[in-house]
């Protein structure tokens, strides 16, 4: 058993890579930034730091990483794998899929099933890899690729948190990771088996889960975030525990739930317990992170079906008047950053151009619809109890 995992940022390094380690089961990187390769393959290892739970913490032995610019080794690896994961961002999966349809084509000559597992907070990443293999796929592999390749998702709980300049002094590769250790995967979609990997956990009745998580603890964290970050917090525990959060917070739980339960059948008890994971986790003070970080690129989402607008759309759609969410999409379209890109654009169309040019061409939403104007009257909300000063 083998595995390559496309990245080598905190998810990768601090829980796929963390749990294959601890697993015992051999891995390669595969990363897009030279100066991380090349880091990784110098130090051969890295630290992995538990928050809250030190006696857990870890140093992961024998790294290794291959360059985008390997592609030969790269499809290689894949060849020689059993299972290959990816936690790159949802944006950058079309980039990846000529390595992994050379890697299956190569596959197809060796003989052998594998699969390939999304780690990503993006919707329906597995089909995204799927179809793009699909249209390059060789017809000599197609065959192989239709009946001996299982692409799936996993839904990815743990948060890796940047290193602090301490940790960062002591090894540069330094990750903090949440002390939470589950890998869900959805076994409907798979090939065979998968390595006995250390808290995987196969869900065959996976319909959902992934949207379940992403509208609920994405649009709580971006809840949170610009909120919080319009009241002037830094660290996204500390905005998560203010009352008034906590109060917008509830709302957004009450609305995406009523929603998912709706669509998918899940009970309300069950699905009030999912909401208490989220909010522990955002106000679980031994997890220090930063608002900058969960607000970064405001841009993204504020997309039509990412954590905000998607969930308030789907709210919409079961007839629920989506009033939290829409607080939560006024204070992003009010997110400042001087040093994001994306919050700088933002704000250049929020001044030049206005709110609903934001909402029309960010958020794709008719300006003249109930939504839209929801989003305006929070805007107002906000203004009147202090969140954004003009």
């Amino acid at each position: 058993m083998s595995c390559v995992i496309f990245g080598a940022g905190k998810i990768a390094r601090g829980f796929i890579g963390h749990l294959l380690y601890l697993s015992n089961i051999p891995f390669v990187f595969v990363e897009k930034a030279d100066g991380l390769a090349d880091l990784l393959n110098e130090k051969g290892e890295y630290t992995v730091n538990v928050l809250g739970s030190s006696d857990k913490n870890c140093v992961v032995k024998g790294a290794k990483c291959l360059k985008y610019t390997e592609k030969e080794k790269i499809m290689d690896a894949i060849a020689e794998a059993d299972t290959v994961f990816n936690a790159v961002g949802g944006k950058n999966l079309q980039e990846i899929v000529p390595f992994l349809t050379g890697g299956i084509e190569r596959k197809a000559q060796r003989g052998g099933k594998i699969n390939f597992i999304t780690c990503e907070n993006w919707k329906k990443p597995a089909d995204i890899l799927r179809e793009g293999i699909a249209a390059q796929i060789s017809e000599e592999a197609r065959t192989y690729f239709e009946t001996q390749v299982g692409i799936t998702e996993a839904v990815i709980l743990r948060s890796g948190i940047d290193a602090t300049a301490q940790q960062k002094e002591k090894d540069p590769l330094w990750v903090n990771v949440q002390d939470y250790w589950q890998l869900h995967v959805d076994a409907s979609r798979l090939a065979g088996t998968l390595p006995d990997i250390l808290g995987l956990h196969l869900i065959d009745e996976f319909g959902g889960f992934l949207e379940r998580k992403f509208y609920t603890y994405n649009a709580a964290n971006g809840t949170a975030s610009f909120a919080g970050a319009l009241l002037g917090y830094t660290v996204l525990s500390d905005a998560a525990n203010d009352e008034r959060i906590v109060k917008l917070l509830e709302g957004v739980y009450a609305e995406t739930s009523a929603a998912l339960c709706e669509k998918y059948g899940f009970t309300k008890e069950d699905q009030y317990e999912f909401t208490r994971g989220s909010l522990n986790k955002l106000q679980n003070r031994v997890i220090v992170d930063t608002l900058e970080r969960n607000a970064r690129d405001p841009l993204r989402k504020l997309g039509p079906d990412d954590r905000l607008v998607g969930s308030a759309r789907m709210a919409e759609s079961f007839g629920i008047r989506p009033e939290a969410l829409a607080v939560g999409i006024a204070a992003a379209i009010y997110y400042t950053n001087d040093e994001d890109p994306s919050a700088l654009e933002l704000r250049r169309m929020r001044e030049e151009k206005g709110v609903d040019y934001v909402l029309e061409n960010v958020c794709k939403l008719d300006p003249n619809g109930n939504l839209a104007g929801l989003i305006r009257e929070k805007t107002e909300y906000l203004k009147k109890e202090g969140y954004i000063h003009e």
